[in-house]
């Protein structure tokens, strides 16, 4: 096609227009430090903006855009968020427990089951959805549950449950 028919301010803005974040389909339980998280990061999200806003023709478009698509999907997720009550069993595995268990060679390792915007796998925080999260939720301390994962089944054993 010729470069006579393409309307550059058309091809302008589409290239600003950053993908959509992925809402999930899963119940968006969190915890409640999960919520004060969203809460925080909507904040700073809409900080960022008005700095950006302030800065009128000079703002980068890619960066407005790019915060204006994370804002419109914390500020849903922060809508969608239902708290789930402290977890306070030490003998069930519950959202906001922090689980030990061992595999079949006594390795073991702890986590925190949290919700999906809270996860973070390096810090130990995993998602109660994930295969993990749900071999864990709803265990019982001394239970053998498969964890089905991509690299093959494993068998583990929950020796501790604390709450958090």
């Amino acid at each position: 096609m010729s470069r006579a028919f393409v309307n550059e301010d058309n091809a302008a803005a589409q290239a600003v227009q950053p993908v959509e974040r992925q809402i999930s389909v899963q119940p968006n339980y969190v915890t409640p430090s999960g919520l004060t998280q969203l809460q925080a990061k909507v904040a700073q999200l809409q900080t960022l903006l008005g700095e950006l806003n302030a800065l009128g023709e000079l703002a980068d478009k890619q960066r407005e855009a790019d915060l204006q698509r994370d804002l419109r999907y914390f500020s849903q997720r922060l809508q969608s968020a239902q708290v789930v009550t402290p977890a306070s069993s030490t003998t069930k595995v519950q959202i906001g427990s922090r689980v030990t268990f061992a595999d079949e060679h006594s390795h073991e390792q702890t986590v925190q089951l949290v919700g999906e915007d809270q996860a973070d796998a390096a810090a130990g925080l995993i998602n109660w959805s994930s295969p993990l999260g749900r071999a864990l939720l709803g265990a019982q301390l001394g239970d053998e549950v498969l964890w089905q994962r991509p690299a093959g089944d494993q068998l583990i054993e929950i020796i501790r449950i604390q709450p958090a």
